[in-house]
């Protein structure tokens, strides 16, 4: 097991909050995702460190991300009360696009909401497993990130 992994798999194990400190720290040491690196379809989970978005996706059923294209992907699967997945465009105020972004001083893979100002910048953990970093307007919380992850399924 790589020394990423056995970081993420630490973290996601952690019974208790993450300081950001942490996972900022956990990010430097990662490479930046590409585009191609996202394609296919993602189930996602948090990083609770106190963000007062944890525990939101949970509510709505989130799944995960899935990545058709670069300018095809749907950002909130998430499931029904039968277990049937579904892009919830009302949630995500539309669909996404990915792009190559600037953030922190690197250029990585960051998808990008269609209707609302949140951009999720990702770096690679391993060829599965990503972690990534929600930005943008009314979603910080004063001046804080929300922390997650996406496995490929």
């Amino acid at each position: 097991m790589s020394l990423a992994r056995a970081k993420f798999v630490e973290f996601k194990e952690h019974d208790g909050p993450i300081p950001d400190a942490q996972l900022d720290d956990f990010w430097a040491t990662l490479s930046p995702a590409t585009i191609d690196d996202m394609i296919g379809q993602w189930r996602g989970g948090e990083f609770r460190t106190g963000h007062r978005m944890n525990g939101a996706l949970e509510k709505a059923g989130w799944f995960g991300k899935t990545f058709t294209s670069a300018t095809d992907v749907q950002p909130l699967v998430c499931l029904d009360a039968q277990g049937n997945k579904f892009s919830n465009v009302a949630m995500g105020k539309g669909e996404a696009s990915l792009w190559l972004e600037a953030f922190r001083g690197e250029v990585t893979a960051t998808m990008v909401y269609d209707g609302q100002p949140v951009h999720d910048h990702f770096k690679k953990i391993d060829d599965d497993t990503v972690l990534g970093i929600m930005n943008g307007k009314g979603v910080r919380d004063n001046g804080r990130y929300f922390y997650f992850y996406l496995e490929r399924v």
